[in-house]
């Protein structure tokens, strides 16, 4: 089948959004499809052996660059490339712009529209229900329930199986595959051997960056790495860390993906400390619909897991598979992270059922259940 996708995302960046649209082209490869991708802006200087390092995939694939009006938010830009793809002769348009789901839909095109978050500005509700309205629309992706739960009762309508399939973020299994023990994985990217507790992700907003550097202070032999985060914000915290005298955190920055795994490996326990309001790489709270990335890349390093009890992360998340603690409870934090310093039974507990559970969420599973019943 001939996959369409078009994405407003920035390639190539270290923005999730741009992460999760080449992971979703590489997966409808890995199935057999016929993938090419369409991208606002003008033909970067790139190389393919960059972009395969960066985004941890395998395959070249197409990828057309198309400029449009700034003024215009991207109406222009989809309209053109919904054209392109037509032209091509695209089987099913596989689509993240509300702008983009909304035309294929009312031109009777087949339509799969991935959302993330709610519809907003000023135009958002109105493109979605034209999305749904129109003839075109044959698969909804919303990447959680409590997303898919709210569209249904904001928009009145049914969105059930089989036009509705909840459709998680996910990892790659192959890439976790055979992992160091966390020593082994610490010798070899140089690391002193200590306890050592992990954070990889971007440092925005609502991320928890703050707690982290908490549990530091009032812990300082144990190691802390922070992988992830923009040039700006790692001098932000570095200044932070050294007003407040914490020594144990390694800023690490940007990783490419392909890296993550031996980096989560040399970790004894990971963190995800989100708060009740997250903020994304283009502002906002998405806290009540988050579907992190890290989240499944964290089951799948078979690592101990302190995350945040949030609704939207209980989707994925037990006390089977992680120490789930209430955002705002410092002391909690800090006393989970003590007791799990001193069992090691029980880290590896919570990581191998971590890693059990990580198999349902590969990005090739992904991609199948995405397009069930579509490919006929």
């Amino acid at each position: 089948m001939r996959i369409a996708c078009i994405a407003t995302s920035e390639v190539p960046s270290r923005k999730a959004n741009s992460i999760r649209v080449m992971k979703v082209c590489q997966s409808f490869i890995d199935l057999g499809h016929s993938v090419r991708l369409w991208l606002p802006g003008r033909t970067p200087d790139f190389s393919w052996t960059d972009l395969i390092e960066h985004y941890g995939i395998r395959d070249r694939f197409p990828i057309r660059w198309l400029r449009g009006a700034i003024t215009l938010r991207r109406y222009d830009f989809c309209l053109f490339a919904v054209l392109d793809a037509a032209i091509w002769k695209a089987d099913l348009f596989y689509i993240w712009p509300l702008q983009g789901a909304a035309l294929t839909s009312r031109l009777g095109l087949s339509t799969a529209l991935e959302i993330h978050d709610l519809p907003g500005g000023r135009f958002g509700p109105w493109l979605f229900r034209n999305f749904l309205r129109g003839t075109g629309a044959r698969r909804l992706l919303p990447i959680t329930d409590a997303l898919r739960n709210w569209l249904a009762r904001e928009y009145k309508t049914s969105l059930d199986a089989p036009f509705t399939m909840v459709s998680p973020l996910a990892v790659d299994l192959e890439r976790y595959a055979d992992l160091p023990t966390a020593d082994n994985a610490r010798r070899e990217l140089g690391l002193e051997e200590a306890f050592t507790v992990g954070y990889t992700g971007h440092l925005y907003p609502g991320r928890g960056i703050d707690l982290l550097m908490e549990l530091a202070r009032r812990n300082p032999k144990m190691r802390f790495l922070w992988a992830g985060g923009e040039p700006v914000a790692i001098e932000l915290w570095s200044k932070r860390l050294s007003n407040a005298g914490v020594n144990n955190v390694r800023l690490m920055g940007f990783v490419p993906n392909t890296q993550l795994p031996l980096i989560q490996a040399a970790c004894d326990v990971l963190m995800m400390p989100h708060e009740r309001r997250v903020s994304a790489s283009g502002g906002g709270d998405i806290a009540r619909f988050a579907s992190p990335m890290k989240m499944f890349e964290y089951l799948c390093s078979g690592r101990a897991i302190l995350a945040s009890d949030l609704p939207v992360l209980r989707e994925v998340l037990n006390e089977d598979n992680a120490v789930l603690i209430a955002p705002e409870d410092v002391d909690a934090w800090n006393g989970a992270l003590r007791v799990l310093e001193i069992h090691e039974d029980r880290r590896h507990a919570l990581g191998n059922q971590a890693r059990i559970d990580a198999a349902k969420y590969t990005w090739v599973e992904r991609a199948r259940r995405s397009l069930e019943g579509l490919t006929e």
